[in-house]
């Protein structure tokens, strides 16, 4: 019994349904009711990233199931798994955020043997919170089995005293009550408001941004990612995003024929206009590698440098998630970008069709509110600049987004922190001096280990008032809630005995986000002096475990930090076993 659509000789799930040798694979999928039927179809993995850790993630079992449907209604046989995630609002401002990063290798890891393990032949996948996202579209790629991405969703904004907050305000709400602002009772009362429903964090922080790049990568379908969590318009998506993954297999188009360097390109291009996280310049390379694709934080960079900064989203901006999807989402904003020549429109995207044809079905306009015309946009320049120097030789990366241009130039001596709890102490303590460059090492991916986000130490400042009043560099991350003049993925970073590692308290630095430079006053000769004199990386206490093999294989932030060979080192290709 085969269904006349699909070619089950060419897929993967051949090895486990069919022939007499199959008996006993066979047996184990009566045990769970499947029928004959069932056996002898496309088999798609439906993977989640569900959990009780956070609201981000907690809607995601319930989408699932709409998602099986759509599978199910297009003629496949949906096997839903779920994976880890690691929430970064929770793992915020203490050790926690060492295990972030790491968490979105570990889920393209298991994603891919669980695919692998189990012989499906598709993945629909669902993800919720920052580093889920970018690590199931890893795992896609990886794969290279035909894909469709489909985000959670984000939550509703909580409203005190008339406005809109969201988690941001929480984080800046704890440096306003430190700062003797805010009232025991008015801190209780926010914390119990900014967050009303289920959803990832709803301004334009990571799980956001890398929402909208799942639709410009061309992964998601069109429109699926802007409606927030609890609104039940998501089923529709998850359903239509069953049906269209059953298409992709019987035309053959696989994640690689989606994430091409041009889908790269218009991935960055959304990211820019947006005011999208610094963290997309991480993921970003990451995604490139699992295709064999060369694109660094410098080609991410570039790209942001010559696109305008339209789109009026926190935490630069005014507005939420939710705003943005009222008044057409991502699809309003590439269609924005196509009117000035930004977006390559001949890309292929989940639903088999052009990225030019997709958007020739949008009939939304740029609101003037939300979304600016990108003709007469909020800046020329994109919400993210990239910075190099002799300071950061593998480059940083700087969020400008409502940061003023005659604020975007920075010169002031360093005050050295070897981790970020020293320099939090020291924010707390109000023993930094206005105009000095705090400086914040041995933070990177591999040195943290973990690089984590510095968002309590940021918004501390934030709620001090001193944001505009200090910069802040750093080998680590920061959120996508950062504001301020704050640089991070300075790269190389100080466990590989990059400059960061070198400087001493006083050294005078040059942060310029219009010439994109960031430098120190040193000559060659005298951080080559210094270079000789260092001890080496710090130690950290992980000397076992996921964190310890995380930091031993991790790569460069310029890279993506990634922490294997890539699609460029491939011999096996999975879809063709």
């Amino acid at each position: 019994m085969t269904n006349q659509r699909f070619d089950k000789s060419k897929l993967p799930s051949r090895h486990v349904t069919e022939g007499p040798e199959r008996a006993p694979h066979r047996s184990y999928f009566y045990a769970m009711g499947i029928t004959e039927e069932e056996i002898h179809q496309p088999w798609v993995g439906v993977a989640t990233c569900w959990n009780e850790a956070a609201p981000c993630n907690i809607a995601l079992n319930r989408q699932a199931q709409i998602v099986k449907h759509g599978v199910k209604k297009g003629g496949g046989t949906p096997r839903e798994f779920t994976t880890i995630t690691v929430t970064d609002g929770i793992a915020m401002g203490h050790e926690g955020m060492r295990s972030s990063l790491a968490s979105r290798d570990a889920i393209a890891d298991t994603v891919e043997l669980t695919m692998r393990g189990h012989c499906y032949d598709a993945l629909v996948g669902l993800a919720g919170c920052d580093k889920s996202l970018p690590g199931m579209m890893m795992a896609m790629v990886r794969l290279n089995v035909p894909s469709v991405f489909i985000y959670g969703g984000s939550i509703l904004p909580g409203r005190y005293k008339g406005q809109d907050i969201t988690v941001q305000d929480m984080f800046e709400a704890v440096g306003q009550h430190q700062a003797g602002t805010l009232s025991d009772a008015e801190l209780e009362i926010m914390e119990r408001v900014a967050c009303p429903s289920s959803g990832a964090c709803g301004a334009q922080y990571t799980a956001n941004t890398m929402a909208c790049v799942s639709e410009a990568i061309g992964l998601a379908l069109m429109n699926s990612s802007s409606a927030p969590a609890p609104y039940e318009s998501r089923d529709q998506y998850g359903e239509a995003s069953g049906v269209a993954v059953m298409n992709l297999i019987e035309k053959n188009i696989r994640a690689r024929d989606v994430v091409t360097r041009k889908a790269l390109e218009n991935a960055a291009r959304v990211v820019a206009c947006t005011g999208g996280s610094t963290n997309a310049a991480l993921h970003l390379p990451a995604i490139a590698h699992e295709a064999g694709i060369e694109f660094d934080l410098f080609d991410v960079a570039d790209i942001m440098r010559d696109t305008p900064y339209f789109v009026d989203l926190r935490p630069g901006g005014k507005y939420v998630a939710k705003d943005l999807h009222e008044v057409g989402g991502v699809a309003v904003v590439m269609k924005e970008l196509s009117k000035i020549g930004l977006m390559h429109l001949d890309c292929i995207t989940a639903s088999g069709r052009t990225m030019g044809e997709e958007l020739e079905k949008i009939t939304g306009e740029a609101d003037g509110r939300v979304i600016y015309p990108a003709a007469t946009p909020l800046t020329k320049t994109g919400g993210v600049v990239g910075l190099k120097g002799n300071l950061a030789p593998d480059g940083a990366i700087v969020k400008v987004a409502g940061i003023a241009t005659q604020h975007q130039r920075f010169v002031g001596p360093a005050r050295v922190f070897e981790c970020e709890e020293e320099a939090f102490a020291a924010v707390q303590a109000r023993t930094y001096k206005e105009g000095e460059v705090l400086v914040i090492r041995n933070e990177g991916p591999a040195g943290g280990p973990g690089m984590r986000e510095m968002l309590a130490t940021t918004a501390a400042l934030s709620g001090q008032g001193m944001g505009k009043k200090v910069a802040l560099i750093t080998d680590g991350r920061f959120s996508g809630a950062t504001r301020g003049f704050c640089v991070g993925h300075v790269g190389p970073e100080a466990a590989h005995g990059g400059p960061i590692a070198l400087l001493q308290n006083g050294d005078v630095i040059t942060i310029d986000a219009v010439s994109g430079e960031i430098s120190v006053a040193l000559s060659d000769d005298e951080l080559a002096g210094r270079k000789a004199n260092w001890k080496g990386p710090r130690k950290t206490e992980y000397e076992t475990g996921a964190i310890w093999k995380f930091a031993k294989l991790v790569g460069g932030a310029r890279y993506g930090a990634v922490t294997h060979p890539g699609a460029q080192a491939e011999r096996h290709v999975y879809m063709d076993q």
